[in-house]
Order: C-alpha cells, then sequence, then structure tokens
C-alpha cells in the first residue's frame, strides 16, 4: 500500500509543520502504579503539555486524531472540542504512530485541516497488559511452534539474518547498551542505570535469540503533538519542525513477519521518502528508530540505506549509532529505556532535538531527522528545520 506526499507538489504555506509537543512524566508515573489512571487521562495530560507548547488556543484545533484510545468521540469531550472538522482513530499497534503523523500531514497539505492534534494514551503498566499469547488467524499453526508473540517473530527474524548475513548478536548488545546510556542523560527515562555487555549477556532469553534486555518496556504515559501549515507556524513561538516527506508502505499476510525482515517495503519506501525531500541519508543528523525489539533496527538500518544490506552488524559495532557517532539513534532511551509509547515519544524526541531542546543529549547542530517504524506497516518521516 505504497503512499506518500511531498513538498515539492505544495505551495510553501501549505507544508506541514509540528509546532507543539507532550509527553507525560514517564520515569514517575512508572513508579505510581494506578489501576484508575486511564489512557484517556494520560492523553489529556500529554494534550495540554502538547497545546501550550504550541501556543495555540485550544478552539483553534479542528481536527483529531487519536491513538489507542477506544473513542475519539470520548477524548475530544473531555477536552471541550466540541466543534471538529475531522476526527479519526489509530488502532494501538506501534506501526500507527507514523501512520498518525502521515495523516496529518496529508489533511495539512491538502487543506482539509488547519490545526490538527494528534494524541496518544497507555496505562499498560497499571492496567497490567499484556502482550502476546492472544488468538490470532493463523494461532492453531503458530502457537504449536512457541510463535505467540511478536518477540517471538522478531526473534526468527534476526535468526534468519545470521543465517543470511552473518549478524553477530553482539550488534544487539551494543543497541540496548546505546540505548540506555542515552536514556542516562534523559531525566524522563524510566530505566537510567548503564549497562554492559556483560549486564546484556546475563539477562535472561525470552525468545532465543531476544534477551529481557532486547524487550520495549511496559508503561503508563501520554504523548501528543500538534499539526499545522507553515502558514500559520510562523505566527507561533516555537521553531516549526517541518515534515519534508511521509510515506507508508505496507506487507500485508496472515503472519506477522517477512520473509525479507521488511527489507523490500522499507526499500521501496526509502526511494520515495529522500527522493521527495530532495536528501540522501547520508545527510541525516540523527535518526529515531521503532524498537519494540532490539532487532527492528537492525533491519530499519538497511531498509532505509544508512548502511548496505547485511551489513547493520558491523556498522553497529563499529559504533555508528552512539550519541557521538556518525548518526545517533534512539536519543532519549527509545523503547528499550526511555518509555514504550508505541513510537510516538520518539517523534517529540525528533521534535525536541531539531528545536535543540534536549539538554546533554542534544545533537549538535542538528537539522534533519529521520523517524521510522519497521513492521507489518513501514512507515517513515523525515523531519528538518
Amino acid at each position: 500500500m505504497p503512499s506518500d506526499f511531498t513538498p515539492s507538489k505544495l505551495t510553501p504555506d501549505r507544508i506541514p509543520c509540528i509546532v507543539g509537543v507532550g509527553t507525560t512524566p514517564f520515569r514517575a508515573l512508572y513508579r505510581d502504579i494506578n489501576p484508575a489512571r486511564t489512557d484517556y487521562d494520560l492523553a489529556l495530560d500529554a494534550f495540554y503539555v502538547a497545546l501550550a507548547d504550541s501556543g495555540l488556543e485550544k478552539r483553534e484545533i479542528d481536527s483529531v486524531i487519536v491513538a489507542r484510545l477506544n473513542s475519539y468521540l470520548k477524548f475530544c469531550a473531555d477536552a471541550g472540542l466540541e466543534d471538529v472538522n475531522y476526527v479519526n482513530f489509530q488502532s494501538a499497534g506501534g506501526s500507527q504512530s507514523g501512520v498518525a503523523l502521515f495523516q496529518a500531514a496529508t489533511l495539512i497539505q491538502a487543506g482539509q485541516a488547519d490545526v490538527i492534534a494528534c494524541v496518544y494514551g497507555n496505562s499498560g503498566r497499571s492496567s497490567q497488559v499484556s502482550y502476546g499469547g492472544g488468538a490470532i488467524p493463523t494461532s492453531r499453526y503458530d502457537d504449536p511452534y512457541g510463535m505467540t508473540s511478536n518477540g517471538a517473530y522478531y526473534g526468527m527474524l534476526f535468526r534468519r539474518h545470521q543465517h543470511e548475513f552473518g549478524t553477530p548478536i553482539e550488534a544487539l548488545a551494543e543497541i540496548a547498551i546505546s540505548n540506555r546510556a542515552n536514556a542516562s542523560l534523559n531525566p524522563n527515562a524510566i530505566m537510567q542505570t548503564p549497562i554492559t555487555r556483560e549486564d546484556y549477556f546475563n539477562a535472561p532469553f525470552i525468545a532465543d535469540p531476544l534477551r529481557r534486555l532486547d524487550y520495549c518496556l511496559v508503561n503508563d504515559g501520554g504523548v501528543a503533538y500538534i499539526v499545522t501549515s507553515l502558514e500559520r507556524a510562523r505566527d507561533l513561538k516555537m521553531t516549526p519542525v517541518r515534515v519534508l516527506s511521509s510515506g507508508v508502505s505496507g506487507v500485508m499476510s496472515y503472519y506477522y513477519g517477512s520473509d525479507d525482515c521488511w527489507f523490500g517495503a522499507l526499500d521501496d519506501l526509502r526511494g520515495r521518502l529522500f527522493a521527495r525531500a530532495g536528501v540522501e541519508p547520508s545527510d541525516l543528523d540523527f535518526a529515531q528508530m521503532y524498537d519494540n525489539f532490539s532487532t527492528a533496527i537492525v533491519f530499519a538500518l538497511e531498509g532505509m540505506g544508512i548502511c548496505q544490506r547485511g551489513e547493520a552488524g558491523p556498522w553497529l559495532l563499529d559504533g555508528n549509532h552512539k550519541r557521538d557517532g556518525a548518526l545517533p539513534i534512539n536519543t532519549a532511551g527509545g523503547h528499550l529505556s526511555e518509555s514504550y509509547m508505541q513510537g510516538w515519544a520518539l517523534t517529540v524526541e525528533a521534535v525536541r532535538q531539531l528545536r535543540g531542546e534536549a539538554g546533554p543529549r542534544q545533537v549538535k547542530d542538528c537539522e534533519l531527522a529521520l523517524d521510522v517504524t519497521c513492521s507489518p506497516i513501514c512507515s517513515a518521516n523525515i523531519l528538518g528545520l
């Protein structure tokens, strides 16, 4: 389902921009388990932070996209957004974070909306949500072989990658270690204690070859961002972050995985995404890569052309992904260490980096970022100043 848009087709005034971002205090909430706290409560908290950050008035919002919330009607009513032109609901799946931004950007560039609030809420820790184990269309075939979760599929795909390219398991350790190092500089990150290779290899297996430190967190939190046109953004207090290119490309089947680790879908997306933004992967200053499992970063690096296919392992072992490397990745700690907001917090971190607001984890002189998700629906956005 390839789809995209490009600012080259737009008048400059209709270029989509993110003008306000908000997150809840992930670290504090992790230590404050509260079953009475709902997804809507968390989404509202993040929404009001993003609204204040943007400098917009609530009455100026004319469209709303919610994710993981069962009812956009309830969210809008709770937020006092009674008159909106467009509303939509995105499922809880992490792949939807990039799809939500793609949808918002497309609405702005088409002139179908002027100010869009994109909002996400997740009370997963307090509500004791369990990922995996649920029935899917292929359960009768998958379950006897232990394929009862997405993690099992990502583990199997990594074994396939190892078989084809000899990818070293130490590459996954380097991802976990780097994420934690970045999180140690992030006061809002849940896991801040640095880890070593020894810590990584001492962690128990969850789905061989994936260990506990390869898995995302489960936590409570909310994320929101406000999207409008460059024309409107010029009058606001914050530096607008432009959506220079956005696209999605999916692999639809009954099974979660992809024989080529989603390389074909990502490669197709990459070609369109960078061409339409008028940049190359080598122009990027940093990247936010969806890491529900560490292996997703391996696949995204190759699919997005950061390195050649089969070369992600050596690329990671050389330290290119570190904060002082060629392409810093997941500068706030990612899903492995900061929070698991199913991709949404990664987008906010990209905005904060581009606005120079990341404090001690700030990437120097950054102007161009990639925000990418590698899953059955691959999505990517190039953001810039």
